[in-house]
């Protein structure tokens, strides 16, 4: 089969052919979307889920409805080694430029404009660092003390002036949230709290780790009442076999009831696995239909290929300490694993793991999903730590 029409699209945010199985969280947001376009108020959304279930490729599907329904859109990715304020102010200038665009009469658009320029002047950067080109005065006491939990509202509720003013509604959607540091997130959620009270036309959509919903409690208290974290999991077997049958139905291929069988016992419904094993076994095939042996004989140069690329990238990041508490984690199991266990595979004490456990959180590799218990957030990686690492001994 020609390789050239290869439906499927394995990638760090590639959109799948067939978005299946996420009707529900689509219909959220469209709700969402119209009822703060129209002035009633909404709960924000902030998608969580583990690696490889398309949280940005949901995102960037709600940025497109969001554009098609009249929305003015800010889309970041939050980094672990960079400041919000800076990532933020430069698409927040193109919103405010796009507003002013709009051909109504009235100035909240340039004071919205002075407030952003005051926060970027308050912000801790070196010079050259953040030049986003606002030739215009601060507006001098708003948004400029320098502590983003007080400006950033302050610039919110500056947009979200703006956008009333023009008769529309702005979208801002922030990729890997958990990676804001605890102080940015609480200004996140100041700033949607102070566009709530003011009715005002701004949605926030994130997406995160499944450790999301607790840091935003931890932040701030009320962010439940603010926000819905809809979590975003495996596909069932039905929707992964749509996934994976439809894009090749479009291109005259099909496949057998046991390859669909066989598909989802190996990608377990994960969207980026089903993304790569469609690839491959496209690739493959000779001609219609692909068969049970076909899959089966795909699964070396898939596993090679997660292994080289979804894992290898982040297995790199870790530290010889983090690779031996993870390879121990694999040792016990693909599920929720108890802090004690891991220690006692270690052979140390359950307190002596605090801080490599505190940093592999911290890098989005492990996330707590209830009290002592640790889970990987990317899905099969205890079956790539026992490939990458495979002599581990655990404590008799």
């Amino acid at each position: 089969m020609d390789p050239i029409k290869n439906p499927f699209s394995p990638g760090a945010g590639s959109p799948p052919p067939e978005l299946a199985g996420r009707a529900p969280v689509l219909e959220q947001a469209r709700i969402l979307l119209g009822r703060v376009m129209i002035g009633k108020s909404e709960k924000s959304l902030m998608l969580t889920g583990l690696r490889g279930v398309g949280k940005t490729v949901l995102l960037n599907e709600v940025r497109r409805m969001a554009q098609e329904s009249g929305y003015r859109t800010v889309l970041v990715e939050a980094h672990e080694e960079k400041a919000l304020g800076p990532l933020i102010a430069a698409p927040l200038k193109a919103v405010f430029f796009e507003l002013d665009r709009i051909a109504q009469t009235g100035d909240r658009v340039k004071r919205g404009l002075r407030v952003l320029r005051s926060f970027v002047g308050g912000l801790k950067v070196k010079l050259g660092e953040l030049e986003i080109g606002l030739d215009i005065d601060p507006e001098t006491g708003a948004a400029d003390s320098g502590d983003i939990e007080i400006d950033l509202p302050n610039v919110f509720e500056a947009l979200g002036e703006a956008a009333k003013e023009k008769q529309t509604a702005v979208a801002i959607l922030i990729d890997e949230i958990q990676y804001l540091s605890q102080k940015e997130l609480g200004a996140i959620i100041m700033a949607m709290h102070r566009m709530q009270q003011r009715q005002l036309p701004v949605v926030l959509l994130g997406a995160g780790l499944p450790v999301l919903p607790g840091l935003a409690g931890e932040s701030k208290s009320y962010a439940e009442r603010l926000f819905a974290f809809p979590d975003i999991g495996a596909l069932s077997e039905a929707d992964s076999n749509q996934a994976i049958s439809e894009p090749a139905t479009q291109e005259g291929v099909t496949l057998t009831a046991a390859a669909l069988t066989e598909t989802y016992r190996l990608t377990k419904g994960y969207p980026y696995f089903i993304q790569e094993w469609g690839y491959q076994m496209w690739n493959l095939a000779v001609s219609s239909p692909i068969d049970l042996a076909l899959v089966q004989s795909a699964a070396d140069s898939v596993v090679r290929r997660l292994d080289q690329n979804f894992f290898r990238v982040r297995f790199d990041r870790l530290t010889p300490g983090e690779k031996n508490f993870l390879r121990a984690m694999a040792q016990l199991g693909s599920g929720a694993i108890r802090s004690g266990d891991i220690a006692n595979c270690l052979g140390v004490k359950v307190n002596s793991i605090g801080p490599v456990r505190s940093k592999l959180i911290k890098k989005g590799m492990i996330y707590s999903p209830a009290y002592g218990d640790m889970a990987f957030t990317v899905p099969l990686f205890d079956e790539f730590m026992k490939r990458a690492i495979p002599h581990f001994t655990a404590k008799e």
